[in-house]
Formats: structure tokens, C-alpha cells, sequence
């Protein structure tokens, strides 16, 4: 039997472990229990930009990601 490979993840500053190794935006605000509302950004590493993951686009999950989570409407105040 194949033992399930968990990936540790961060989301505000929580972590979660995930069995999946590709999760949409939506999956990901469901693990940390987030509003649907919220939009869900991948911390860049380095220079990296931090990148916005849509709810419908998958994203390859290794341990080690940082997410955060920002509420809708905080942009442009």
C-alpha cells in the first residue's frame, strides 16, 4: 500500500498539511478555511513577485509553500 505523500504548506502563517499535489486557488482557501471571497497570493521567493493564483488555476504543491490570503476590496483604498 502507498503511503500518501503529505505536503506542508503555510497559509497566513498557519500550516496545513495537504495530501494533493496540485491545488487550485479555491482548494487552497478551502484548506485554511478562508472566505471564497478572498484572493489567495503565492509568496515569491527572493525577487520573485508574489503571484496571484485564481480559483479555477492549478498550482503544483511542494512543501515548504507560503501563501497568503487578502480580503476582496483592500486594494486601492
Amino acid at each position: 500500500k502507498q503511503e500518501k505523500t503529505k505536503f506542508s504548506i503555510h497559509i497566513d502563517g498557519q500550516e496545513y498539511h495537504v495530501e494533493q499535489s496540485s491545488m487550485t486557488g479555491s482548494e487552497l482557501k478551502q484548506v485554511a478555511n478562508k472566505d471564497p471571497q478572498f484572493q489567495i497570493f503565492l509568496e515569491g521567493h527572493g525577487n520573485d513577485a508574489d503571484r496571484q493564483i485564481g480559483d479555477t488555476e492549478g498550482l503544483t504543491i511542494k512543501s515548504g509553500l507560503h501563501f497568503y490570503t487578502v480580503p476582496p476590496a483592500t486594494f486601492g483604498l
